[in-house]
């Protein structure tokens, strides 16, 4: 029987030299492993593509078969360009048998995807694994999630020690497992898809533009007993928010609450969703009204609270539909205004 074959989609968005070097360490894990590393640059509008093509060429990637590079056409979100990649699929024509999503800033360890491959194919049921990641600062990231809930939602707003003592059979950040484990979902920044599963439940909800997307897909794939699983042997090192300056975020963009509230509308209906954002709005009041008695920082960007209420009345009264930008440019835009 022949081995499986697995696809790496790194997806650029105006980073290609940190794409180079995510995709340096793709190429490096997959040379052994039937697999095929595919730069999806989603319509970057800058010299991306033309500088993904031309360092990819000079490496030699292109000549051997390691590497390819393509473009969309137009930037409609994470999950879109992967799955313009997805669709793809190996240079052959054929389904890779995996789809390996790596960011564009992040780069595993040796051996990171041979062991995230390991961890699937040692149970058939396991339709989604996701790594163990960690910063350039060597601190680790949270990459392993329970489901939101109205319950989540309120602990997190909250942050405050008894209410999440009372709730942390809620909380959405897991404690870090320290061997392979079940998990809700898992974060997208290395994360294995078996490409039966997603023949069966679909790809990624193209409604998204950013932020939920995996979410939603672990949730379509647990309803169709499809398991997700945490593989912490599999070690990534990330960057963080390379392409959506999440960290220098002046104001929570509109696309953040867009697909928060279509998430929980997809997956509970508008009522549930009206229910988890009243819950976050008291806990964001509960933190205010600490941060008013303390020294303790806001924690949430400029104008967060008052952000949700609006879009949230906006939203619930439309039926929680999303309203797509365009094309991205910049997570501080007039759009969040």
């Amino acid at each position: 029987m022949p081995e499986p074959t697995i696809l790496c989609i790194i997806l650029n968005f105006r980073t290609p030299e940190l794409t180079l070097k995510a995709a340096q360490a793709a190429v490096r894990e997959m040379q052994d492993m039937g697999g095929e590393v595919l730069i999806v640059d989603n319509c970057s509008g800058d010299d991306s593509f033309e500088l993904l093509r031309s360092e990819a060429a000079e490496k030699g990637w292109l000549k051997a078969g390691l590497v390819r590079v393509v473009q969309t056409g137009k930037n409609r979100g994470f999950g879109n360009g992967n799955n313009f990649g997805i669709r793809l699929g190996l240079s052959s024509g054929e389904k890779p048998d995996f789809v390996y999503i790596l960011n564009s800033d992040a780069w595993p360890d040796p051996g990171a995807v041979r062991k995230l491959h390991q961890a699937m194919r040692a149970d058939p049921k396991v339709g989604i694994a996701g790594s163990s990641v960690r910063g350039v600062d060597d601190q680790p990231h949270c990459t392993a999630f329970r489901f939101p809930t109205i319950a989540g939602e309120f602990e997190g707003a909250a942050r405050t020690g008894f209410i999440s003592n009372m709730l942390r059979t809620s909380i959405v950040p897991m404690k870090l497992p320290t061997q392979a484990t079940k998990v809700n979902w898992v974060a997208g920044a290395s994360m294995m898809l078996r490409h039966r599963m997603l023949d069966e439940i679909g790809l990624f909800d193209e409604t998204f533009f950013l932020y939920f997307e995996e979410t939603e897909l672990c949730h379509r794939a647990a309803q169709a007993g499809w398991a997700t699983i945490y593989a912490p042997a599999s070690e990534v090192v990330h960057v963080g928010s390379a392409s959506t300056q999440l960290k220098t975020w002046a104001r929570t963009p509109r696309y953040w609450y867009d697909s928060r509230l279509y998430y929980f509308t997809k997956v509970h209906g508008r009522g549930y969703a009206a229910r988890a954002t009243a819950a976050r709005i008291a806990g964001c009041l509960i933190w205010q009204m600490r941060v008013l008695v303390s020294d303790k920082p806001y924690a949430d960007p400029p104008r967060f609270l008052r952000d949700l209420v609006a879009h949230s009345l906006r939203g619930l009264f439309k039926g929680g539909t999303l309203r797509r930008p365009a094309s991205f440019t910049s997570p501080i835009s007039e759009e969040s205004k």
